[in-house]
């Protein structure tokens, strides 16, 4: 089984780096439909499912930085992007989630002891694709 370094990950809008990422999530799902139930006289069978649309989202957890014009400060309220996930860098082959997000919530935790962070959640607009980084 291989195994990776979270180290190795890299966050990409379109092709712009986004720089000071601490970490990534990505989460995807699909719906599900019952297909059978009850009904008069009937005892409850048990339940099956087919599945339905699927959707997927992400969060960026960063330590802010506003200078980065291409990257983090791309990620606006309501700006739809082409977002790659890349959990092990960016070498030719290695595994590169894409597709198109749209930034639904940023946060900006600021604590007198810490360092000043970004968390950004995004919403996928369409398929999230498993592809290769080239």
């Amino acid at each position: 089984m291989s195994q990776f370094h979270g180290s190795d990950g890299v966050v990409k809008i379109s092709a712009n780096v986004v720089a000071e990422v601490k970490g990534f999530t990505v989460n995807e799902t699909a719906e599900t439909f019952q297909t059978n139930g009850p009904t008069m006289n009937t005892p409850a069978p048990a339940t099956t499912h087919m599945a339905g649309p699927t959707s997927w989202d992400a969060t960026l957890d960063c330590y802010w930085d506003d200078t980065d014009t291409n990257g983090q400060e791309a990620l606006t309220i309501g700006a739809s992007v082409t977002l790659h996930l890349l959990p092990e860098g960016t070498t030719t082959g290695d595994e590169d989630l894409y597709g198109t997000a749209i930034v639904t919530d940023i946060g900006i935790p600021v604590s007198f002891d810490g360092v000043v962070e970004r968390s950004i959640q995004l919403k996928g607009s369409g398929a999230l694709t498993h592809g290769a980084a080239a």
